[in-house]
């Protein structure tokens, strides 16, 4: 019998599973199972560490082939079709995230004061302004309702439809005032109206008008995009010292080992911060002298 149809069967009926995810479960066992000794029927742990050791893909793929091991012999033990589970205690190695991609401040001056050269420029000026000066999500910038603003500060709705109060500077709000006036009384409950079928501008048009900005600027596109503004957002308030929980809070992270990742790429300025601020940094010194 081939337990690997059976299991992805399994999944269809009880979980629902995508045909993407059963096309990458059958994917990954296929292999393990022609590249396993004994196959997967009769794999040791062993066996199992060492496949998953010498595989020459990247950290996350190997992490994904690993689930679908686990999810298999699970599945396998809960139907008492083996007794012991081979990925039981299997170590992976550890995954690296990577640094957020930034831009300068410099560099963000470049993009606003080019958007002055693009067609309607007076509206993508004021997305460019909002979304460094707030931080937002892209899909949050483009889906913004009128309802959003409330003077100096955004109402906006996040991922799992929750709430947060984001503030934005006197630039961002001068920006908006003027795109609102140009903008009109259009019968649009969005800020940034579009005649697309969602009825506001989209993802895709704001991320092309955006690299072309980048061209202008003589900035490289591939090192721009709606994320590396909101990036560049996070990462510049922590180096001119906000706290990190503020940060948090503004992004919408609903965890704070998130945002946490934005310590790492301002290791000077860190250690600066250290070096003034820790109560044991001055008494270091007076004992090392």
């Amino acid at each position: 019998m081939n337990y690997i149809d059976v299991f992805l069967e399994a999944l269809v009926a009880e979980k629902g599973r995508s045909e993407k995810t059963l096309t990458s479960y059958a994917s990954d066992l296929t292999q393990a199972d022609a590249a396993l000794p004994n196959g997967l029927m009769n794999a040791t742990e062993s066996e199992i560490q060492n496949y998953l050791s010498n595989l020459p893909d990247k950290a996350s793929s190997i992490a994904r082939k690993a689930s679908s091991l686990r999810g298999f012999y699970k599945f396998l033990m809960l139907e008492k079709i083996i007794k012991t589970n081979p990925t039981k205690n299997i170590e992976l190695p550890k995954r690296t995230r990577a640094l957020p991609k930034l831009l300068s401040t410099s560099e963000i001056d470049l993009l606003i004061s080019s958007a002055g050269d693009i067609k309607n420029s007076v509206r993508l000026r004021a997305m460019i302004e909002l979304l460094y000066a707030s931080g937002l999500r892209v899909s949050e910038l483009c889906e913004m309702p009128l309802t959003a603003i409330l003077g100096d500060h955004l109402l906006i709705h996040g991922k799992g439809a929750k709430e947060r109060m984001v503030p934005m500077h006197q630039g961002a709000q001068h920006a908006l005032e003027k795109w609102l006036t140009i903008r009109g009384d259009i019968d649009s409950k969005y800020v940034f109206p579009s005649n697309s079928a969602s009825g506001h501008i989209t993802r895709d048009g704001f991320f092309k008008l955006l690299k072309k900005c980048s061209v202008l600027a003589g900035i490289d596109p591939a090192r721009v995009s709606p994320h590396v503004l909101r990036h560049s957002f996070a990462s510049h308030l922590l180096s001119h010292g906000a706290n990190l929980r503020a940060i948090q809070t503004m992004l919408g992270h609903e965890d704070i080992s998130t945002t946490q990742i934005y310590t790492h790429v301002l290791p000077e300025q860190l250690r600066e911060t250290i070096e003034q601020y820790h109560p044991l940094s001055n008494k270091s010194k007076v004992i090392e002298k």
